[in-house]
């Protein structure tokens, strides 16, 4: 299909993005890489009046060392996070979950800012970085805020970013260890179900894809963990407190199944 008629502007720093999407309104939409919202466009999901490509703001793009934590551009493409020694010595995870984002030609052009605030429950990206207890950067009206993982996502396609809020940054702490477990019915696709487990300053944190309107942190699992309980002990704690939807991909009771499973195989990989 095609989209509806809409306008185009180019934004060449987070102050101008700002001040377009104040006049745009809840009608204007920032475009990173394009690969979730360009799609909803043609489908008409989407129909923003403006559309503000941020593709050429400066220092939005690349990973950093800052003491005890990366800082990631909102920009930062998803290969990049793939081929970055630094993001592969400092958060392997963060290496390894990029890696399974989609196919080459979208890892190529999607960003991770993007894809976090595009909010998609069955994304990847976000799971972990709730799991590391991220931090996201915005930039807005009133100036920059930081904004906690746990805080960051509220529903389905919905996050804490207000109308006139640019992502601009995500801080991930440094000498972390984890997997990131994935089933989807095709190569390529979005995730039927996964789990990521790190190793956060000597605790055990899991969080979930596709069990509710957002990543969700498994903490009964992550409780029985604390209290000596086993892999298997504690992954069958996995779906408590989540609410999976049934769908094509598969039912509210194969997701809640592939939950304990899943689990059970990321702590046992930890």
């Amino acid at each position: 299909m095609i989209p509806a008629p809409f306008e185009y502007e180019v934004a060449t720093s987070v102050e101008q993005a700002i001040e377009l999407l104040g006049r745009g309104g809840d009608e204007a939409k920032l475009l990173a890489g394009g690969h979730s919202l360009v799609p909803a466009m043609r489908l008409r999901f989407a129909a923003p009046e403006l559309v503000i490509d941020i593709n050429r703001v400066e220092g939005l793009r690349g990973v950093r060392d800052d003491g005890d934590q990366l800082v990631i551009g909102a920009l930062t493409r998803h290969a990049d996070l793939v081929k970055s020694d630094l993001v592969r010595s400092a958060c392997p995870v963060l290496t390894q979950t990029a890696s399974l984002v989609a196919d080459p030609q979208v890892r190529h052009r999607g960003t991770i800012g993007g894809s976090v605030a595009h909010a998609d429950p069955t994304g990847d990206l976000g799971t972990v970085l709730v799991a590391l207890d991220a931090e996201f950067v915005a930039q807005g009206p009133g100036g920059e805020r930081t904004i906690p993982a746990a805080e960051f996502f509220e529903s389905w396609y919905e996050t804490a970013l207000g109308e006139q809020d640019v992502l601009t940054a995500i801080r991930v702490p440094k000498g972390t260890t984890g997997t990131y477990v994935k089933y989807s019915r095709r190569t390529h696709d979005w995730a039927t179900c996964a789990v990521a487990a790190v190793r956060v300053d000597g605790r055990v944190q899991v969080a979930l894809t596709s069990m509710g309107p957002t990543p969700i942190r498994a903490r009964g699992v992550e409780e029985a963990l604390a209290g000596g309980a086993s892999a298997e002990e504690a992954s069958a704690r996995a779906a408590e407190g989540t609410s999976p939807a049934d769908d094509g991909f598969g039912s509210a009771e194969y997701r809640t199944h592939l939950a304990g499973v899943l689990t059970q195989r990321a702590l046992e990989q930890l």
